[in-house]
């Protein structure tokens, strides 16, 4: 079987995302490894403690010669734009989760609103990723046996 084990973001400054998904969203660090033969290549990521087989890796844009320096700054645009990549996050209580995160000085740019599949909300890390909180109808979720259990 083939499962998911990592997604990755995109972020601007790692030190800086590693402070808001630990911190504000209550996430853990997985990984931090600094390698010195990739040029100081550091490889970030964390990762919600109920779920300790995914991970989110938190990388910054590459330089040369990984990518030019015209393609780094046009992904670093569309990273801050919200436009390069997204995370779903499920939740079973939504409205809880966005005060609580809401207290810890997230800011959504959407407060949950209900839809056909269930209540969603949005917000931004430092970066510029878009990260949505969504409480999903039971007939609509991928995880039924976890949100029915």
């Amino acid at each position: 079987m083939i499962s998911l084990a990592m997604a990755q973001l995109w972020v601007h400054d790692q030190e800086e995302a590693k402070q808001f998904y630990t911190s504000k969203v209550g996430w853990e660090v997985r990984q931090d490894n600094t390698f010195p033969d990739l040029g100081g290549f550091r490889f970030l990521t964390v990762g919600p403690p109920a779920q300790p087989e995914i991970s989110v890796a938190l990388l910054l844009v590459p330089p040369a010669p990984v990518m030019d320096a015209e393609d780094a700054a046009a992904l670093k645009a569309l990273v801050a734009k919200g436009k390069a990549g997204s995370i779903f996050l499920a939740t079973d209580d939504v409205h809880g989760d966005f005060a609580a995160l809401k207290a810890r000085g997230v800011e959504f740019y959407e407060e949950p609103t209900e839809y056909p599949y269930g209540t969603d909300s949005g917000f931004h890390d430092p970066s510029g990723n878009s990260i949505r909180m969504a409480q999903v109808k039971p007939e609509f979720s991928s995880r039924r046996e976890a949100i029915t259990a």
